[in-house]
């Protein structure tokens, strides 16, 4: 994969996340409404900075493991599934109507007030288990892709993907502070559904071109 493709690709996952509901995104809401603007930037700042720590943690302990083509492979198998998991339910729950922006309340988030929105951003982002899950299946998937490429492979993939954390949770904060209903429901649900779209044909990429190299070598 290009430097280019890398960037892009990893921008559109990383919106396609950002997108859905969560509790991320019910803090960024109820901050903004007490803090204004800024509460968005300075949440995903704090979000950055955890994940920066964890992709230095992981290149490493883990570059001498990721560099063996097996196991580039089976990783880019195991995170393909996932994304065609994570497609194919953001599509169908989109389409059924059950993904709703504003069923989030600020008050939801309230045991989170007395945290500063960088604060606030690290410990939300490490308490979901979903931000687990995805690290250490489409993560891993694009960290090994991206090393292939060296630290500027690994430096487009992590912009693009906090580019996509940042455009959207800003526009969330401004929306949110400027007391505008920032995205219609309907135009919010048709970009869901083609993000899900997306994710299931990144996720068969992912699974037919490193999948041919796992099954040469299960082969050999």
């Amino acid at each position: 994969m290009t430097i280019g493709a890398l960037f892009i690709t990893a921008f559109w996952v990383g919106l396609s996340g950002a997108m859905m509901p969560g509790p991320l995104l019910t803090v960024t809401i109820a901050e903004s409404a007490r803090r204004g603007f800024i509460a968005g930037p300075l949440i995903i700042l704090g979000h950055a900075l955890l994940e920066l720590t964890l992709i230095f943690a992981l290149t490493a302990g883990l570059s001498v493991f990721l560099s063996r083509t097996s196991v580039n492979s089976a990783i880019a198998l195991f995170g393909g599934l996932f994304l065609l998991y994570l497609g194919f339910t953001m599509s169908r729950d989109a389409a059924r109507g059950t993904v709703v922006l504003s069923a989030f309340n600020p008050d939801d988030a309230g045991s989170n007030k007395g945290l500063h929105p960088v604060l606030a951003g690290a410990v939300i982002s490490l308490a979901n288990p979903y931000w687990s899950i995805w690290w250490a299946t489409v993560g891993l998937t694009y960290l090994t892709i991206s090393l292939e490429r060296g630290m500027v492979g690994l430096a487009s993939f992590f912009s693009g993907h906090i580019l996509a954390d940042l455009a959207w949770y800003t526009l969330v904060a401004a929306g949110v502070a400027g007391g505008r209903k920032f995205i219609n429901p309907l135009g919010y649900k048709y970009v869901i559904i083609v993000c899900g779209i997306f994710l299931m044909v990144l996720g068969a990429y992912f699974i037919l071109v490193p999948g041919t190299n796992l099954l040469t070598y299960a082969l050999l």
